[in-house]
């Protein structure tokens, strides 16, 4: 059975409850994937088994909840978690110090961006949390902002393929793809504007 079968079965037996516990341990770094989860909640919603927008709602609170919890477990416990095991699968040295780099680039706009970076997200949470260069308010602020974007987008989809699956799965590699392509002018964007205020910097005249 494939990941969609396998959690439309499981959301339709047990409903909001495990959509709202499958998007948790998503922000865990497990590897099952957040917006096929989130569409096969949109899916059983289409079926009559849920209400869409409720199911909305679960979805963003499990994956709040879920960032949530790697961002304070960073904050609380400090470097200290990047020794457990699991932790340590997830976010090893390297990638830590790229993920402290794109801070030093791009500040907090990386919490927004992050959300829409599968297999990053979690260890870009995390990172803010140990570092703490990001307070929780803000970190809250803009990676709610986003998931208002990514969460009802990728639940409707599923709403509207729910007897058309291979409408869904066209759909599904188009999101993807989508995000990517929005992401890459994320990021030339930031990157044009963090050009140009080092410029600016480098262009002022010198106090003397």
């Amino acid at each position: 059975m494939d990941v969609l079968g396998f959690l439309l079965s499981f959301f339709t037996d047990y409903g909001y409850l495990a959509v709202f516990s499958v998007l948790l341990i998503c922000g865990f770094g497990v590897p099952i994937p957040e917006d096929i989860s989130l569409v096969a909640g949109g899916v059983i919603a289409g079926l009559g088994y849920a209400d869409v927008n409720l199911m909305c709602l679960v979805g963003l609170a499990g994956v709040l909840v879920g960032d949530g919890m790697m961002f304070m477990a960073g904050r609380l416990l400090g470097e200290r978690v990047l020794s457990w095991r699991l932790v340590a699968r997830l976010l090893t040295p390297e990638r830590y110090c790229a993920v402290q780099d794109k801070f030093s680039r791009y500040g907090s706009r990386l919490m927004f961006v992050a959300r829409f970076l599968p297999g990053l997200r979690s260890a870009i949470f995390l990172t803010a949390g140990v570092t703490r260069r990001v307070p929780f308010w803000r970190f809250l602020l803009l990676d709610g902002l986003a998931a208002l974007i990514s969460v009802p987008a990728w639940v409707y989809l599923g709403y509207f393929g729910a007897y058309n699956r291979d409408w869904l799965m066209t759909w599904i590699g188009r999101g993807q793809t989508g995000i990517l392509v929005l992401l890459g002018v994320l990021a030339l964007v930031m990157l044009v504007t963090y050009l140009r205020r080092r410029n600016a910097k480098c262009a002022s005249p010198v106090d003397h």
